[in-house]
């Protein structure tokens, strides 16, 4: 696993400077440079999106688990740090924020089962999030007679894979996976495992017939996707290539769409900014302005993202101070 993911992240590096090079890396740098002070704005309008993705993660909570606001919001923004600069396969942050809301006092089980919950509403409003941009580039009259249905049966192929996965949690699709351990294993270890993954199944299947709770969740990050689309309207605006509300939606969509199918690829580099050149094609973007489209992104996880990882370093090494400080008294008393 360790191989691939170093051969995926060479390749991915070396496809993100060869987009750059053959588009030209002046003119790149030069568009992305028109935006300015632009970035800023860009990253900070960025948290309102990440405030509406923690809301759909906070209703999933029960009432009497659920940490503050802020410290939620505190969790989103480590977790998108991580999934974002780190190779995890965009999914490595989600584990972080399980630990961490374990860490606020919230039963194991209830932590893991909230970001289970939290990932499939998120994904299932994506697939819905992602019909809407199928259905705008429908809209245009180019040479995206081939692209618009192929994309169509892939985002119909993707939700029925969403579906299929959300049947099979309802149905205690963690409860037979532990069933299966037991089977196959014989150490304490894996049966204990088992014993966890039973909570974990029972836990999920609580939070789902929360059905309320669920549906808002789903609305919540659907709202979420949609606040996404003003990044992109904002990066064009500063870049001095304005365009239509439809037109950043579209843009927007498709390219959270291309950004989740590479999930493998570290941060989904150089697939993003093919995903834009090939978008950007559509409503009439230069290569350079697409590809500077994608480099603002960029910019925004990083602006983000490095405080993030580096606000994680510190909760997590104080936590191992605190559990440090608290085997050496526990050591103390039993001598």
């Amino acid at each position: 696993m360790k191989s691939a993911v170093i051969i995926l992240w060479i390749a991915a590096v070396l496809l993100f400077v060869w987009l750059i090079v053959y588009q030209g890396v002046g003119d790149v740098v030069s568009a992305l440079g028109y935006a300015g002070w632009g970035l800023l704005v860009i990253s900070l309008f960025h948290l309102i999106p990440m405030i509406a993705d923690m809301l759909s993660w906070y209703v999933i909570i029960p009432e009497r688990y659920r940490p503050s606001y802020t410290r939620m919001l505190g969790m989103r923004w480590i977790t998108e740090s991580v999934n974002s600069l780190l190779p995890v396969a965009q999914v490595g942050g989600d584990l972080v924020r399980a630990r961490m809301l374990k860490k606020a006092s919230v039963p194991g089980a209830m932590s893991g089962a909230s970001v289970i919950v939290d990932i499939t509403a998120g994904v299932l409003s994506q697939v819905i999030f992602s019909l809407i941009g199928v259905f705008l580039l429908l809209q245009y009259k180019i040479d995206s007679s081939l692209s618009a249905p192929q994309l169509s049966i892939g985002v119909v192929l993707f939700g029925a894979m969403i579906l299929s996965f959300y049947v099979l949690q309802r149905r205690g699709l963690f409860l037979k996976l532990a069933g299966v351990l037991e089977k196959i294993a014989s150490g304490h270890d894996w049966l204990a495992l088992a014993g966890g993954v039973r909570r974990l199944d029972r836990a999920v299947q609580r939070l789902y017939r929360r059905n309320r709770q669920f549906l808002l969740a789903c609305s919540w990050r659907l709202f979420a996707w949609l606040l996404g689309t003003g990044e992109v309207w904002l990066a064009l605006y500063f870049m001095g290539h304005p365009v239509s509300l439809m037109e950043a939606l579209l843009l927007e969509s498709l390219g959270q769409a291309i950004r989740a199918a590479a999930f493998a690829v570290p941060g989904a580099l150089g697939v993003q900014e093919g995903g834009y050149l090939l978008l950007g094609g559509f409503i009439g973007l230069n290569p350079e302005i697409s590809l500077a489209l994608s480099l603002t992104k960029r910019v925004r996880e990083l602006a983000l993202g490095l405080p993030g990882l580096m606000v994680w370093q510190i909760v997590e090494g104080r936590q191992l101070w605190r559990d440090k400080r608290h085997l050496t008294q526990t050591q103390g008393k039993i001598q």
